[in-house]
């Protein structure tokens, strides 16, 4: 069966004061029918612009996308006129944005935000769509969801506000679901209720997800496949059971290890030395050398491509050449 969604050779650019800035180079991945990819690395590497990118909510003024292929179902998003692919944008492809509070509108109620998709994708009238945004409202956990219909966004607690622009993305039953940090500044308890409701979704829906995060303890309980992202480019790509019990790069060895864990309650975290580089002042070689533990000379100079050591285990450094 052919995957639901195949990339491949995705490059995207942003020009500012006359300089490129390369923010995702050269990544290929698919994602087969009712599974879940987990997007992973440190704040800057790329994730977010890759999600925006695919959804083709980059604007075209200051940025360059361009793919060897986009294919989503057997159709070329990169081909699609606008006026088309607005018709896949929130009903066959929809995504939950990272931070809540700025992807609701300040002005409308809850109810209104979830019952306009329904009204733009299905020609329904305007009664009918709210009662389903009241039905979706149930569907999320939300108690009392008629009277959180009626509320506008600055009313309710994080939570919720994350619980509401889930169910504005499930309002059209999408094949495919991008989560760009879910969870983010929502406390523990929170965030496992909003996992355990996606991964129930999932399942009820059928659908596929995206999801993207910088916390690896969620990839494990979601993803079936991982792929590690540093500085825009692709470091390892493996299924999420191969990646967690035998991960190959320095930089997903490096982060499973400042993971706090039961076992390991007394020792003091590994710290990764250094910072994300600068996307204009992007090192040469390997641009994970200047913070790698095993980083050997000629890192310095050569740029790895990605190789594939294992079955279905892509890794990007020059140990495994």
């Amino acid at each position: 069966m052919a995957p639901l969604l195949s990339v491949e050779n995705l490059n995207v650019s942003f020009v500012q004061n006359h300089q490129t800035l390369r923010a995702v180079r050269g990544i290929s991945f698919s994602i087969e029918t009712q599974k879940t990819l987990g997007i992973v690395g440190e704040s800057g590497c790329g994730k977010s612009v890759t999600a925006l990118s695919l959804m083709r909510l980059l604007p075209p003024s200051i940025a360059a996308v361009t793919a060897q292929r986009l294919l989503f179902d057997e159709i070329e998003l990169s081909a699609l006129p606008e006026s088309e692919m607005r018709r896949v944008r929130g009903n066959r492809i929809a995504m939950v944005f990272q931070d809540p509070m700025t992807a609701l509108n300040p002005l409308f109620t809850c109810g209104d935000q979830i019952a306009e998709a329904i009204v733009l994708h299905r020609n329904v009238r305007r009664a009918e769509a709210m009662a389903r945004s009241v039905e979706l409202l149930d569907n999320v956990g939300i108690a009392a969801p008629a009277v959180v219909a009626a509320r506008y966004p600055h009313q309710l607690s994080g939570g919720m506000r994350q619980r509401v622009v889930i169910a504005m993305a499930l309002a059209c039953r999408p094949m495919l679901l991008i989560a760009d940090e879910p969870t983010t500044a929502l406390d523990v308890t929170v965030q496992a209720k909003i996992i355990d409701l996606l991964l129930g979704l999932q399942q009820e829906l059928r659908m596929s997800m995206i999801m993207i995060t910088h916390d690896l303890g969620i990839v494990s309980a979601m993803a079936h496949d991982v792929l590690v992202m540093y500085a825009g480019e692709v470091m390892e790509n493996a299924a999420a059971n191969t990646l967690f019990s035998n991960p190959l790069h320095p930089y997903t060895k490096s982060l499973l290890a400042s993971i706090p864990t039961i076992e390991r309650k007394q020792a003091r975290l590994t710290v990764i030395p250094g910072e994300v580089p600068n996307p204009h002042e992007l090192p040469s070689g390997c641009p994970f050398h200047p913070r790698c533990y095993a980083r050997m000379e000629r890192c310095r100079t050569q740029h790895p491509a990605l190789y594939t050591p294992q079955t279905s285990h892509q890794v990007r450094c020059l140990l495994y050449e």
